[in-house]
């Protein structure tokens, strides 16, 4: 594995690469072929060395790329405010840096999202799409609409002293699952930006073979986020690891990758 610092839209970011030396950037016979693996929200490439290495040494003539999404990792901190179309147009570039032809491409959580909207961007370039947990589906429900009020109501105490200990006690035992107190300067609305998103009526016009990935414990995409999106995939695969949660990719890197492995 080598690690390379790429400059792509004026972010420098940090891109790990298995198995590069096959054919220098540039792959383009049909037994080297690449996989581009999109990490999730406040993740970063090296939750993936894992995966990658026991896909790589069952797949050798596999190139791997995983690159630090920016405002992650050792990639640049955002400037400003992204939302997933610019984080589209981020990738689209990394695409064209490394050439990518009739590659795969894999995407966790977040990553799963970005991933769900370039295959259908790059139906003609994707030879098959792997959709790892993904965070496709962001329902309005009674829950969250309760949990945005609270986030308003605890706004108005900002001038108390202590107020920052304040929100992160609420939103860690009230709220719980939200990252967003966890983020820090245009990380926090872009994480607004990216949650507001619903990318459901994407996932019918996904024409690539998708192979889904889910665990069946997982409490972040529930399980029947899984089975919706295998329903509006048509030629899709629908793979459910007993006893799993969301992170996948740490707690049974093993059953991940064999699963990836088994499917390309």
């Amino acid at each position: 594995m080598e690690e390379k610092n790429i400059l792509i839209k004026n972010t420098n970011s940090i891109v790990k690469i298995w198995n590069n030396e096959l054919s220098g950037k540039k792959i383009t016979t049909p037994e080297k072929k690449t996989l581009l693996i999109l990490h999730g929200w406040g993740s970063n490439s090296d939750r993936w060395v894992d995966v990658a290495e026991k896909i790589s040494t069952k797949n050798p003539n596999l190139r791997i790329i995983a690159p630090d999404l920016p405002g992650f990792g050792k990639s640049d901190a955002l400037e400003n405010p992204w939302n997933t179309n610019q984080y589209i147009e981020w990738i689209d570039e990394l695409i064209l840096h490394f050439e990518l032809k009739e590659f795969y491409l894999m995407g966790h959580s977040f990553g799963g999202a970005l991933a769900s909207k370039l295959a259908v961007k790059h139906v003609q370039d994707i030879n098959k799409l792997f959709l790892v947990s993904a965070a496709c589906i962001r329902r309005k429900t009674a829950k969250k609409k309760t949990y945005a009020a609270i986030s308003k109501l605890i706004k108005i105490f900002s001038f108390v002293p202590l107020y920052k200990f304040f929100r992160k006690a609420v939103y860690k035992f009230i709220i719980r699952r939200s990252d967003y107190t966890y983020v820090e300067g245009n990380l926090k609305q872009t994480y607004l930006n990216v949650i507001t998103e619903d990318l459901s009526f994407h996932l019918p016009f996904i024409k690539v073979p998708t192979t889904i990935i889910w665990g069946s414990k997982d409490t972040f995409t529930p399980i029947e986020d899984a089975h919706f999106i295998s329903k509006q995939i048509k030629n899709s695969k629908l793979i459910i690891i007993p006893e799993a949660g969301h992170d996948l990719n740490r707690k049974k890197p093993e059953i991940l990758a064999q699963k990836i492995i088994e499917n390309i």
